[in-house]
């Protein structure tokens, strides 16, 4: 019973932390295909996750999902798509991280996993802006569309190995977060040098 109840903690903190994560990446795509899921009995969510299931969502969601498919992959339309999902991403992290650990009834619980996920929301979010803001310096469309699809890839098999394989993801989320700290890090340098040659360009054309 013991070690039941251990297993169970185990896949609901896989679907929670999973859940905040590719938040921060393809919220839409998340919430619909998690959705689409529970509908057809592939998997099974978590109680306060149940209504990710219901029609309105998934056509709330399917209908979001194809517009971001479209928007994500046109360069600097995908920057703008991004700064404005800076307000929809990480909270709506926190709330499904929130909603997933909700089943225990515990509201220490919840408000933790409310935290932690909208922190990890916020890092695949940023660490996805800012790679996009790195990549649409290149004024070629092949790498922009390269790395769209490498996300929706990522957040489909995140999705389904947070479900079959919980303890196996929950170690790859710790090693995937480690590693977009450390990118997140250097395309921030990476970023400021840019801007900064642009302003001294714009200086010393304005002072000729």
């Amino acid at each position: 019973m013991c070690t039941l109840r251990r297993m169970d903690m185990i896949s609901t903190l896989a679907m929670a932390s999973g859940m905040a994560w590719s938040s921060g990446l393809r919220l839409y795509m998340l919430v619909f295909m998690a959705g689409m899921f529970q509908r057809f009995h592939v998997m099974d969510l978590p109680v306060g996750l149940a209504v990710l299931s219901h029609t309105w969502v998934l056509g709330t969601a399917g209908t979001l999902m194809v517009v971001e498919f479209v928007a994500d992959k046109i360069p600097a339309v995908d920057s703008v798509w991004d700064a404005v999902h800076t307000f929809i991403r990480i909270p709506a992290g926190a709330a499904l991280a929130a909603a997933a650990l909700g089943t225990f009834h515990e509201p220490a619980f919840t408000v933790v996993a409310a935290l932690l996920g909208g922190t990890l929301a916020a890092t695949s979010h940023f660490t996805k802006a800012t790679s996009r803001a790195v990549i649409n310096t290149s004024p070629e469309p092949v790498s922009n569309i390269a790395a769209s699809i490498a996300e929706e890839t990522v957040v489909g098999g995140a999705t389904l190995l947070m479900h079959a394989h919980p303890l196996i993801f929950l170690c790859a989320l710790g090693a995937v977060v480690v590693s977009s700290l450390c990118v997140l890090y250097v395309m921030v340098r990476y970023l400021r040098r840019v801007i900064q040659a642009i302003v001294n360009q714009c200086t010393t054309a304005i002072s000729t």
